[in-house]
């Protein structure tokens, strides 16, 4: 009985315990239940909001707490929308992204100031209120995308660039009618937006990546970096409203402001879209349930109309603009569902305008009614076509990513039968064991089939066990894995030799890919990199990858130049190279700079043009002005030097003096030595030209040139997804 007394079980509730139980409740639960029907989570949580709501079984009402929290969860999405696109997509995709944003603006305006005044017969202000509201849209679909894995698509970064357009026209419509009901559309209205404008986007766009920048570099506290990153989309938000537009653009800009300074692979991102997948979103999702009034459907006739005209013109509008960019740039059908699931749901910007049209009272009636700008009708409506529009966005949404996301998959396994890919990371050293995980994950693709860490023991302790030592090693491996969202396979090989342990597991599991930290050479050894890595070098021939790390870490280098020697084209591993680098340059967002002759040169430029990346191509003069290009080195570049095997078409004898003057001149730089893939391609890409047993001669050039024919096609189609 005195709990009963404590607890106040009255509704709608107001115990703050009881109210976020309830909510993480309906988050664990709800999406789990619906998927068994076939309904997104997304729609589950709305309709769970609806249903505990104050027009449902009103356990809670949608008070300041509930709007705060829906409010945070809505700028999170849109947050999240410029944070996680491809930036060299989106420029790449700015026309389509421009034409599709003037597409999805002017089909509901034309539309919708044609229902206002002749269906409905609203004035002419009411109407263009009306046709902006039709406009803006809310990517309330792009949790679901960004689940599927198809976030980079050309079609998200279309209608991610098409709802920046439209919601900033829809808005400054919605601030000019306003203006125009108060009288104050003035000369100086205009110039006063167009400077707010202006100094708005300067700040965002060039002052947060300033900021950004040198927060990160001085502070890596992964707490304090998650609520730096909160502070500044907040930050945005309310420079957003200060200029005169929406908070959900100050948003979006934040995250298109931040995106290059926080990598898709790095902890931090793991965690701001862990905490808004679990927390924000969700709460925004709900916010919108409790909006939704079923009495709507039965309150009187011309609520039912005007609800009715509103849902239809939306849902025909929004569908006409992505069938029109489908039509103008020839997409796909599972893309033109997906600008349609993104662009179709209306919630934020649409509830914006309402709330703002109905709160403007135009005058009184004989009778002392308030008339407004926007009526009851149009606010009951508003409501009823945000459910009916958040729904067909979002299973159109879901059939789309679906689609597309299981036409990759089918071309990864089809790739995967030919090209197997596995990164192995031989760790021995406790300081340098996170930064080879890191970047032995940036090499990897999605189609990689394993990651592995290695320990090679002397074979004689091996009744006692791993050392002390190499546990460590791993668990400052397993930690790192973790943060990167990702699991590594542990092995620990016993052998008086480590060359011939790592080759052994090199062979054993077909590992593609090879690590190795830097070594600097002691006394006894010939070579500047000591007799270990030139022996595992002899004795594999995978891609190997030797890393010194700087003091940036990899992944927060905003720059990466790649040495390439004369006649790299040539060589076996040529390509399978290039697309570890092209995969950098994606995860991080950081610029090529590539140095090599002019053949070599347009070969790349070649694969470029059809898979753009941040990219710059200029000729290499040759070995003997790699120190005076040394010293052009800036803090925030990394040095990558392709090298060659002895005998191979690149190799150069000045190669031999390369690991000195690097590891002698570049003392708080990092560079990575790349040595290409020679054999040990599966299947039919197998080639090796020692074989006594192969053909003869002049068959045995034949037979390696279509080989190389063949596999060029293989990692064409590679680069392609």
């Amino acid at each position: 009985m005195t709990l009963l007394n404590i607890l106040d079980f009255t509704l709608p509730l107001t115990d703050p315990v009881l109210k976020f139980l309830i909510i993480l409740i309906i988050i664990l639960f709800a999406p789990l239940l619906l998927n068994k029907l076939r309904i997104p989570h997304l729609l589950g949580l709305i309709i769970a909001g609806a249903a505990i709501g104050p027009f449902g079984l009103n356990l809670m009402a949608r008070d300041s707490s509930i709007i705060l929290s829906g409010t945070a969860g809505l700028l999170y999405i849109m947050f999240l929308a410029g944070l996680e696109i491809d930036l060299d997509d989106f420029k790449k995709n700015s026309r389509k992204s421009l034409v599709f944003g003037m597409f999805t603006f002017l089909v509901p305006m034309i539309m919708g100031v044609l229902a206002g005044l002749y269906v409905l017969d609203f004035s002419a202000a009411t109407s263009v209120l009306l046709a902006s509201m039709f406009a803006s849209h809310t990517l309330i679909a792009y949790p679901i995308i960004s689940k599927l894995g198809v976030a980079r698509n050309r079609a998200v970064s279309i209608s991610v660039g098409g709802t920046l357009i439209t919601d900033t026209l829809a808005l400054l419509v919605l601030a000019v009618i306003v203006a125009t009901t108060q009288g104050e559309v003035t000369p100086a209205f205009w110039i006063r937006m167009i400077v707010q404008l202006v100094v708005f986007g300067l700040i965002v766009m060039l002052g947060f990546p300033l900021i950004g920048r040198w927060f990160f570099q001085r502070f890596t506290d992964n707490v304090g970096q998650y609520v730096f990153v909160l502070v500044m989309v907040f930050l945005g938000a309310v420079l957003a409203e200060l200029a005169g537009i929406e908070a959900i653009i100050g948003a979006f800009l934040t995250g298109l402001s931040l995106n290059r300074l926080i990598p898709s692979t790095s902890p931090l991102m793991n965690r701001v879209e862990f905490v808004g997948n679990a927390i924000f979103i969700p709460f925004f999702l709900i916010g919108v349930g409790m909006l939704i009034d079923y009495r709507a459907f039965y309150k009187d006739l011309d609520t039912l109309k005007v609800a009715g005209v509103m849902i239809v013109v939306a849902n025909v509008a929004k569908y006409s603009a992505a069938w029109l960019t489908q039509k103008t740039f020839r997409l796909s059908a599972d893309e033109r569902r997906i600008i349609f699931g993104l662009s179709n749901a209306q919630a934020a910007a649409t509830l914006a305008a309402v709330l703002v049209g109905y709160n403007i009272i135009l005058g009184y009636t004989d009778a002392g009614l308030p008339v407004r700008l926007l009526n009851d009708s149009v606010l009951n409506g508003t409501i009823l076509m945000i459910l009916v529009t958040c729904t067909i966005a979002t299973f159109e949404a879901q059939k789309g990513a679906k689609n597309i996301a299981l036409s990759e998959l089918d071309n990864a396994q089809a790739t995967s039968r030919e090209i197997k890919e596995r990164v192995l990371v031989p760790l021995s050293n406790l300081s340098t064991a996170p930064r080879l995980i890191h970047l032995a994950y940036l090499l990897s693709t999605k189609k990689s089939e394993g990651f592995f860490t290695m320990h090679v023991m002397n074979n004689q302790s091996k009744e006692a066990g791993p050392a002390p030592a190499a546990q460590q090693v791993t668990a400052i491996a397993e930690e790192k894995a973790q943060s990167l969202g990702t699991h590594i396979t542990n092995i620990v090989r016993y052998d008086l030799n480590i060359a011939n342990g790592i080759s052994g597991v090199v062979k054993e599991n077909k590992i593609t890919d090879l690590v190795l930290g830097f070594h600097i050479r002691n006394e006894e050894s010939d070579s500047f990199t000591g007799h270990l890595i030139d022996d595992v070098l002899s004795k594999c021939n995978t891609s190997t990858f030797i890393v010194k790390p700087g003091i940036k870490p990899i992944a927060d280098c905003k720059r990466h130049r790649i040495i390439v020697p004369e006649n790299a084209e040539k060589e076996l591993g040529f390509l399978f190279w290039l697309l570890k680098v092209w995969n950098i340059s994606r995860t991080t967002g950081a610029e090529l700079e590539f140095y090599a002759s002019n053949t070599t040169l347009q070969m790349i430029r070649a694969i470029h043009v059809k898979h753009p990346v941040r990219s710059e191509f200029r000729e290499f003069a040759g070995w003997e002005y790699l120190p005076t290009l040394l010293k052009t080195l800036q803090p925030d570049d990394n040095l990558i030097v392709v090298m060659s095997r002895r005998d191979k078409p690149s190799y150069h004898p000045y190669m031999n003096k390369i690991p000195y003057l690097l590891g002698s001149s570049l003392v708080e730089q990092g560079f990575v030595l790349l040595y290409p893939m020679q054999t040990g391609i599966e299947d039919a890409t197998q080639i090796d030209l020692k074989d006594p047993t192969f053909m003869e001669p002049i068959e045995k050039l034949e037979m390696v040139r279509k080989k190389l024919l063949t596999l060029t096609q293989k990692i064409t189609s590679k680069l392609k997804s």
